[in-house]
């Protein structure tokens, strides 16, 4: 009886699907082989995401610890009730100073309410959406690199500005939070590219759904973790 897989799966998640959903997706072309990730993506994000099979499962944590690489399109002199494009949106006309102070190092934040973290055993975005108010609680993350790449004036909205930044930061961060706190700011993009030394450029997109993987496009776990004291393959 051959071995079931084992190893990590680079997945490029697209946007409206859930982390649970690609996992799920994953687990039924897989024949039900045991299946997790290695760090949440918000419905509304898209970009790389670490998919665990088999005994790469156990690795979780490890996996979860490595620097992750963000690319975000701002929207400058707005807000929005859940920091992205699916909230309430309020123009404001004030725009954040040019260039913004972009923190670096130790970060206190609080992550928005429409977020997947887990409050009272349930994830704060579905208890949002029920209308429930709740409060937040602050954390300290860590941010290796906040850059403002481009500014320009935003030819569909005047008086308003987009901007686009790159950040490197440690587990835990919300850039939405990151990009808020600049001051009337909300993300209209927001895109994983890279965890540690794996890159959403050798990333495939999930299964579709009912498909099944006969031979899927796994990195030996071996492998995977070489990759993290020599940085990527090739």
């Amino acid at each position: 009886m051959p071995e079931p897989p084992n190893g990590i799966l680079l997945i490029d998640k697209p946007a409206g699907m859930t982390s649970h959903d690609v996992v799920a997706l994953v687990r039924h072309a897989l024949h039900g082989v045991r299946t997790g990730h290695a760090g949440t993506l918000d419905p509304f994000a898209t970009g790389l995401l670490l998919v665990l099979v088999g005994r790469a499962t156990k690795s979780q944590q490890t996996l979860m610890a490595l620097r992750k690489h963000y690319e975000t399109v701002a929207q400058l002199g707005a807000t929005s009730s859940t920091g992205d494009t699916e909230g309430e949106i309020a123009q404001t006309g004030q725009l954040p100073p040019d260039p913004p102070a972009l923190p670096t190092g130790e970060v206190r934040q609080r992550p928005p309410i429409y977020s997947a973290v887990k409050i009272g055993g349930e994830r704060a975005y579905r208890r949002a959406r029920r209308g429930e108010r709740m409060e937040m609680p602050e954390r300290i993350v860590t941010v290796h690199r906040f850059v403002q790449q481009w500014r320009a004036r935003d030819e569909e909205h005047p008086g308003l500005q987009r901007a686009g930044y790159e950040i490197e930061c440690g587990s835990g961060t919300y850039v939405r939070s990151l990009i808020a706190d600049l001051g009337d700011a909300y993300c209209l993009a927001l895109r994983r590219t890279a965890i540690g030394p794996f890159q959403v450029a050798d990333a495939v997109t999930p299964p579709a759904r009912g498909a099944r993987w006969d031979q899927p496009p796994l990195i030996a776990l071996d492998e995977a973790l070489a990759m993290l004291s020599h940085g990527p393959r090739g």
